[in-house]
């Protein structure tokens, strides 16, 4: 499991960096020390857990998971235990007081991993998924989708019948993609496999639109193509 800490204390995310590296199914992923940098680093990084600070200036951890429309998993942290019912009313996995110890983390983080386990599992069998567009929730069936573009801090997911505009980073629409169905055919790219067209050298065409093929790609698209 990818893991961010959000901490505003150097010690308090070095304690935690140590425990994570003690933990064999957790990757450290790298820290931030205030809401707003946690917000341009999950734009940025696939992150599957995060370790939040509760009490921290001008974005609290609970503040920044209320800002967040689609929030990793998150385990809370504080020096106080005012925030237990605020914390769970979020949706939280756990919530840890400071000092944290290795043996209560440990229980932590294996509830995290139960969660995220269950998801995985789930997320493989759902024929569709939610996305914000226009200030909306909007289902998308994958087997409509006939790719997706880059542009800029969104993608656009073009279907045959409309196209949607979401701030999400391609890395993470691609991981949440079908595995299978779709391929990553450039950097600007990802593609429906099943809606392609026509392929040659360079390029390849989805409803009569030309999407270029970049060479480190091509490989790994020409076989899962079912070519005689």
């Amino acid at each position: 499991m990818r893991t961010l800490i959000v901490d505003d204390n150097k010690m308090a995310r070095l304690v935690l960096k140590n425990l994570v590296e003690q933990v064999e199914y957790l990757q450290y992923v790298g820290e931030c020390q205030s809401g707003a940098e946690a917000v341009s680093f999950l734009d940025r990084e696939k992150v599957d857990l995060i370790l939040l600070d509760v009490e921290m200036p001008e974005m609290t951890g609970i503040e920044l998971v209320k800002h967040l429309s689609n929030c990793p998993l998150v385990i809370l942290t504080t020096s106080k235990r005012d925030y237990a019912v605020e914390a769970f009313e979020q949706r939280v996995v756990d919530y840890l007081v400071k000092p944290v110890l290795l043996p209560r983390f440990i229980k932590s983080v294996e509830r995290a991993k139960a969660v995220f386990d269950s998801s995985a599992i789930g997320a493989t069998t759902k024929d569709f998924f939610f996305v914000r567009s226009d200030g909306a929730w909007t289902k998308i069936m994958f087997d409509e989708i006939l790719f997706v573009q880059a542009l800029g801090d969104y993608a656009m997911i073009q279907t045959k019948a409309s196209k949607y505009t979401v701030h999400i980073t391609m890395k993470t629409l691609e991981e949440k993609l079908v595995t299978g169905k779709f391929q990553r055919v450039h950097r600007s790219y990802i593609v429906a496999i099943s809606k392609i067209a026509t392929v040659t050298d360079s390029m390849i065409y989805i409803d009569g639109k030309p999407i270029p093929v970049a060479d480190s790609y091509k490989e790994q698209l020409m076989s899962k193509l079912n070519l005689f």
